[in-house]
């Protein structure tokens, strides 16, 4: 029987460029929402048109651009989970550590319903998803990642992005770290590995070994 075909769509949100994501199994009216950012109306309205139910929110990491739409998408569908890895759970809740009030906007979201930690699997939409955590840009950061669909699939966050990588001068960030999560939990992964971020475009694992200046393998 043939496996049903993982969609994901991609919502753009500004002012910080961010990259929320929609995916599901067609045939399906279950889905996941990733990471969403400071235009939730948009995600409702792609929801609506499309039919769809979200099944979980899930976070890769707790800083405003990321979290900023999980409020109104838990006004809208209360009984969805909001999912977020344990190390991340207590930005949520606090408008400093979300870096939020870095930028006066003071965003905060309803608590995680569920946390998560390294290696386990969160499964919902039809979907299993081994969850990577991948400290750097923030401490707590875990990366989602689709095994059982080809190609792969990894909802990175703000780990990696095409030709560059997340930042990390903010307060628990660490260069070291983060140049680590790619390597042990990134790039041992297939080369043909999709792997979609906060920001920019898609990429893969192959891509990013290759070219990457900042992290590929071939500096």
């Amino acid at each position: 029987m043939k496996q049903p075909e993982l969609q994901v769509n991609t919502i753009f949100s500004v002012p910080f460029g961010e990259n929320c994501y929609v995916a599901r199994l067609e045939g399906r009216n279950d889905c996941l929402v990733v990471d969403p950012g400071l235009e939730p109306h948009k995600i409702i309205e792609f929801l609506d048109e499309q039919g769809l139910v979200p099944a979980a929110i899930l976070n890769t990491h707790g800083h405003l651009d990321h979290i900023a739409g999980n409020a109104t998408l838990k006004q809208r569908w209360p009984d969805c989970p909001l999912v977020i890895g344990s190390g991340e759970a207590a930005k949520l809740t606090d408008a400093r550590a979300n870096l939020s009030t870095m930028v006066d906007m003071a965003v905060v979201s309803p608590p995680a319903d569920i946390t998560v930690e390294d290696g386990e699997t969160y499964s919902a939409a039809g979907l299993d998803l081994t969850v990577l955590l991948v400290p750097g840009h923030s401490r707590g950061h875990v990366a989602y990642l689709v095994e059982d669909h080809d190609p792969p699939v990894v909802f990175v966050g703000d780990l990696i992005m095409a030709g560059s990588i997340g930042r990390t001068d903010f307060p628990d960030g660490d260069g070291r770290q983060l140049v680590e999560s790619i390597h042990s939990k990134l790039f041992t992964l297939p080369d043909e590995t999709l792997l979609l971020s906060g920001h920019g475009s898609r990429t893969t694992v192959g891509q990013e070994k290759r070219s990457n200046p900042f992290v590929g393998l071939q500096r």
